[in-house]
């Protein structure tokens, strides 16, 4: 079983890093209603890499949390 307070510390910057990723998302939204392509792109590319970094934490999360 995995330590409890380190799990939390991982599924709290899963959380983080998701909600990071989700700004990211309605910025890319926001930006297609204005059409403003160019920021819409540009704020895309964060979401990717936030997605990617989010999904990493949610992995080790719960792999943790699994043990």
């Amino acid at each position: 079983m995995s330590d409890s307070h380190g799990a939390s510390g991982l599924h709290k910057k899963a959380a983080h890093d998701h909600e990071a990723t989700a700004k990211h998302h309605h910025s890319a939204a926001e930006h297609h209603d204005k059409n403003k392509m160019h920021d819409a792109k540009e704020s895309s590319k964060s979401a990717m890499g936030c997605c990617d970094t989010a999904h990493k934490s949610s992995s080790a999360a719960c792999a943790d949390t699994a043990k």
